[in-house]
């Protein structure tokens, strides 16, 4: 497990008021099946953040990497249909790769996160056309590629890609910003 999940779950009760294992009580009661429910619910019901809420669905829901035994698994059913998209993960972490420091790998269920001390960028193929890289740039100015994001997700910006060519200098500078700004 992530030293950044195993931190979250050691401060649950402080954080947030309740343990994993309450939490799932409190979240079957409610009957909640899918992510996006229950971190809305957990945020609205009971004023827990964003990164906290998140973590507590995926642990609840077992769709985090740390759930499954076989992470390979995450990344074979991301890419499952949208075969055509993996080259661009390839590439980004290739380049990521070539950063001057550390950072984890973390596949989810439906993307992958990047972190340092916390989250970089999350890696996404959002659609079979389209490659979503998300950023945690908070207090950064939308400019070129770089688009604001929903306000209150787990991401600030993001660039959206439909071919391979657009991994350019400006894409790869945003993600050494956001790689440095986590470090």
């Amino acid at each position: 497990m992530d030293k950044t999940v195993v931190k979250m779950i050691e401060n649950l009760k402080e954080k947030t008021g309740h343990t994993l294992e309450e939490w799932k009580e409190v979240i079957s009661a409610q009957k909640l099946v899918k992510h996006g429910e229950i971190v809305k619910f957990l945020k609205e019901s009971h004023n827990v953040t964003h990164g906290y809420a998140s973590e507590i669905a995926l642990k609840v829901l077992g769709s985090d990497a740390d759930s499954s035994n076989n992470t390979d698994e995450f990344l074979e059913s991301q890419y499952k249909g949208k075969e055509n998209l993996k080259p661009f993960y390839d590439k980004l972490i290739a380049e990521i790769q070539g950063f001057n420091g550390d950072f984890e790998i973390a596949p989810k269920k439906t993307y992958v996160s990047l972190k340092r001390k916390k989250q970089f960028v999350i890696l996404n193929p959002a659609s079979k056309t389209r490659f979503e890289i998300g950023f945690n740039l908070k207090g950064i100015e939308p400019q070129g590629k770089l688009e604001a994001e929903k306000p209150n997700g787990i991401c600030s910006h993001k660039i959206n890609l439909s071919d391979i060519k657009e991994i350019d200098e400006e894409v790869i500078a945003w993600i050494k910003m956001a790689f440095e700004k986590a470090g």
